[in-house]
């Protein structure tokens, strides 16, 4: 067996790259569509700004825009089945350290978070109430 002169002969030739093109369409497809599925439950809001970032296990989102409308993920919810549903929530989404993360309008009335805040301390969640970096 003449393996040496085996390997000359074939180092000519040009490796055959054509799956390649269609694994790479594949996978960046498969990236398109897990972008835009990064953070499903959050309702598009002007929230104010702070100097530090808000960084937290995101476990169950409340969100409040600017007519006192609430949202737990992005389902509409009355002020009065608030724990209800952030109980509900909170059953789904199981983690060592729950987290509620107030998403406010900048014109959300004080009393509407302080609703939210209200119900996540019956449930003993830690909050944190979103804000936008300062520039």
């Amino acid at each position: 067996m003449n393996l040496r002169n085996h390997l000359r002969e074939s180092s000519g030739e040009e490796p055959n790259t054509d799956a390649l093109n269609d694994i790479l369409f594949i996978l960046l497809f498969f990236f398109l569509i897990i972008a835009t599925l990064a953070n499903p439950n959050v309702i598009k809001l002007a929230i104010p700004k702070a100097k530090s970032d808000t960084k937290a296990k995101q476990t169950i989102v409340v969100s409040i825009d600017s007519l006192q409308h609430t949202y737990v993920g992005t389902h509409p919810v009355l002020q009065d089945s608030l724990l209800q549903e952030m109980r509900a929530a909170l059953r789904e989404n199981i983690t060592d350290t729950p987290t509620v993360v107030i998403n406010a309008h900048k014109q959300a009335d004080a009393q509407s978070i302080v609703n939210v805040m209200k119900a996540a301390r019956e449930l003993r969640l830690r909050t944190v109430l979103a804000v936008e970096k300062e520039q």
